[in-house]
């Protein structure tokens, strides 16, 4: 089965958030709950990520032209970089809220409304949530795969904040409703960082996954019979799509087309072992020894 577009993807992304805001924000209405008012506040800062991840998605898409020869595939990065940063701005209002209402604690109201209404908005993110992530995995979208690690961040938000209040109302202790605030903005600290790194590692070319390197070298010591070797190797992950770079030595007496042959059959098998793979293979004499770039 053929996984959703990560366009129509992020559509259906922001429908929720939209949907969420409006069931998050009736809970902390009813219940007057801070612990709510933070879950509402990160589903503005989902709102706002979607939006965004959706315009990088497209730019993403965009043919490599005379300005950008190696296309636009890194402009998801930045949809994860600006989530990560919404992260931590929701985060640090979410704490400012909390200690003020650790200063004055006030009762929670209509507690079974709020956390019905709560829970059916945490059903929608973590349906949701599932589908984005296999379909993040299959494409290998970083800004779809942010998208989808937020959405279970926030199904993780919800499920304290309702454990928090459903607290307060066993025990009456009206200053668990601001601490499970403040534990849930540093758990949303913790995404928003990851986020931000994982991002800053993709704008730096960082080599592709383990799997996919692994994939790449099998195909190479299988090809690798006398007298064909391969050496300098670079890998790099641009947003979906992954680049190797190498070099492919072949006796000094070959044709070329029998090498431009030879080469086309190794970029195939490499093709067929990492989907998406653009190979670059420089083809030199057997003989040859040349120093890799740093």
């Amino acid at each position: 089965m053929t996984a959703p577009a990560p366009r129509r993807l992020l559509q259906v992304s922001i429908a929720v958030a939209v949907a969420t805001i409006a069931l998050k924000t009736a809970a902390w209405y009813v219940t007057g709950s801070v612990g709510l008012l933070s879950d509402a506040m990160e589903s503005f800062v989902n709102l706002a990520s979607a939006t965004f991840a959706l315009a990088m998605v497209a730019v993403a898409e965009r043919p490599a032209d005379e300005d950008h020869p190696f296309g636009h595939s890194k402009a998801e990065y930045f949809s994860s970089g600006f989530e990560g940063i919404l992260i931590l701005g929701a985060a640090i209002a979410i704490i400012g809220a909390a200690v003020l209402r650790l200063r004055e604690p006030q009762p929670l109201e209509q507690v079974g409304w709020g956390l019905a209404l709560s829970v059916l908005s945490s059903a929608l993110n973590g349906g949701l949530a599932g589908v984005m992530l296999r379909a993040a995995r299959a494409q290998r979208s970083i800004a779809l795969e942010a998208d989808a690690h937020h959405l279970f961040t926030d199904v993780w938000t919800s499920a304290g904040v309702v454990v928090g209040i459903g607290a307060v109302g066993l025990t009456g202790w009206l200053w668990l409703d601001p601490v499970v605030a403040i534990g849930v903005a540093l758990n949303i600290v913790w995404v928003g960082g990851r986020l931000i790194w994982r991002s800053s590692q993709g704008l730096m070319d960082e080599a592709v996954e383990p799997e996919a390197q692994a994939a790449i070298t099998d195909v190479l010591e299988r090809l690798a019979v006398a007298p064909v070797r391969f050496d300098h190797l670079r890998t790099r992950r641009a947003g979906q799509r992954l680049f190797a770079d190498l070099h492919m030595h072949v006796p000094a007496n070959w044709t070329l087309g029998e090498a431009a042959a030879r080469r086309a059959a190794v970029e195939q098998a490499l093709i067929d072992a990492v989907p998406g793979l653009r190979a670059s293979i420089q083809l030199l004499p057997s003989d040859a020894e040349v120093v890799a770039q740093p």
